[in-house]
């Protein structure tokens, strides 16, 4: 099993605090992001991580994707 250099530091959680202001919202999001990117078999250009769920997380990190959550 090869293990990534970056570990956990990329995408930096600081960073992704700074789109989504709770840990669990991000989580939540990441995982409902990669589902699609794993569903619909979408090629993320310039992707850096190789799963899905960073991908998402590049994603979040990037704009590209529009978040709602309700109160």
């Amino acid at each position: 099993m090869s293990k990534n250099k970056e570990g956990l530091r990329y995408p930096s959680i600081d960073e992704l605090l700074n789109k989504i202001d709770s840990k669990y919202k991000l989580a939540y999001a990441a995982s409902k992001v990669a589902k699609i990117i794993e569903r619909e078999k979408l090629d993320v250009k310039d992707a850096k991580s190789a799963t899905s769920v960073g991908q998402a997380l590049e994603e979040i990190i990037a704009g590209k994707v529009d978040i709602t959550f309700e109160e």
